[in-house]
């Protein structure tokens, strides 16, 4: 009878917070999902149903498979750069060199900062007529005149794709540090003296115990990239030309630009099975950690 009251007791407990998720989380969700399989424009007015057509015009949609592609491309270029430089900054900070602690606390810095202030502080970097980008490019001689970085169809995604890896790079550094402060320093000692060179003691003792951190953390940023939206719309809003536009960005404008509230659920969901491709990748990568069951 004990044991019973102690569950009543939690369940009540429970329930308010299971309702207040249903409520907030779980309405919108179902009715988005409805929504994707319906004509509906935006403003309330009930749509027909159209089945699968919302889906298959997205496939058949070249601005949604260019959007695909601008989020593919950007995924892979921002996540790899950021693992390869916050790797390589997080070794750097594990050395013992003077002034690191000063380091380590300025790393957090980019990361720290908003999205929207950290776009704002590269759009005037990158600026055509007055920024530090331009200047100091011509004073090194390497261009002949002011470049407008952002307006160029064929350079704007990889300038994006530099603001957003000074700032999240940062976040695979301190992973990287966490996984290295957990290596026990007489690993190191003793394949040193069993003669192993820098290199075969980083792949045989330092890698093996940081590479599960690791490979959450590149789970978890490829995450945040396919969902991109801030970073660009603050820098370009989608162009020039489409060249930057996300998916998540053709969600919107559908969604609320163009008022095609049916469309635009559609593609989110879309968005949404992408996202739960990776968030299984990430759980089995947490699942095969040592320990975890």
């Amino acid at each position: 009878m004990e044991l019973i009251r102690e569950f009543r007791g939690l369940l009540l407990l429970v329930v308010p917070l299971l309702v207040a998720m249903l409520a907030v989380i779980g309405w919108p969700l179902l009715n988005t999902v409805w929504l994707g399989f319906t004509s509906a424009p935006l403003g309330g007015t009930t749509g027909q149903f159209v089945g699968l057509d919302n889906y298959i015009r997205a496939f058949q949609s070249p601005a949604f498979l260019r959007a695909l592609g601008v989020t593919a491309v950007f995924t892979v270029v921002t996540v790899s750069c950021e693992m390869l430089i916050g790797l390589g900054v997080g070794l750097l900070l594990n050395m013992d060199l003077k002034g690191r602690t000063v380091f380590r606390a300025m790393l957090i810095i980019p990361w720290a900062l908003p999205t929207v202030v950290n776009a704002m502080a590269w759009r005037v970097i990158y600026n055509p007529d007055f920024g530090a980008l331009n200047a100091a490019l011509q004073q090194l001689g390497i261009i002949g005149s002011y470049q407008s970085w952002l307006g160029n169809p064929s350079t704007a995604l990889f300038f994006i794709g530099i603001a957003d890896i000074w700032k999240t790079f940062s976040l695979v550094a301190l992973i990287t540090l966490a996984g290295l402060q957990s290596v026990p320093r007489e690993l190191h000692e003793a394949a040193e003296i069993d003669g192993a060179r820098a290199w075969n003691r980083f792949k045989t003792v330092t890698l093996p115990v940081i590479l599960p951190p690791l490979s959450i953390a590149a789970v978890l940023r490829t995450i945040e990239a396919v969902k991109v939206f801030d970073i660009i719309w603050v820098m370009t809003r989608g162009g020039p030309a489409d060249s930057t536009k996300s998916l998540s960005i053709l969600v919107y404008q559908e969604a609320f630009s163009f008022r095609h509230a049916g469309y635009g659920a559609a593609l989110a969901m879309l968005s949404v099975a992408l996202s739960l491709v990776l968030i299984a990748i990430y759980s089995r990568a947490v699942r095969n950690q040592p320990g975890v069951r």
